[in-house]
């Protein structure tokens, strides 16, 4: 009985676990931090997540991408150039 309730509790904190961490919010201050010049796309989309608009531009000697993820008040810009990440804004607050 004891290896049952061991592995109901198990369950239960595992359960919690992933409940905590997929509701929280993806567009926080820390993980734009986390975003660095020279990233690709999937590495900004794998902390961020997919931006809520993108606007791409092919010029003929450069293609720059631009993200942007918003959340309520608040906007994260990221531009690519050539697919790595060369500049970020951001109206987040500490």
């Amino acid at each position: 009985m004891s290896i049952l309730r061991s592995v109901s509790r198990f369950a239960l904190v595992l359960l919690l676990v992933l409940g905590v961490s997929c509701s929280g919010k993806r567009i926080t201050k820390e993980n734009v931090d986390l975003v660095t010049e020279g990233m690709s796309k999937k590495q900004v989309e794998s902390i961020l997540g997919p931006p809520s608009s993108l606007t791409t531009e092919d010029f003929v000697i450069m293609k720059k991408t631009t993200y942007v993820y918003r959340q309520g008040k608040d906007t994260v810009t990221i531009v690519f150039k050539d697919d790595k990440v060369q500049s970020k804004d951001s109206t987040l607050s500490d």
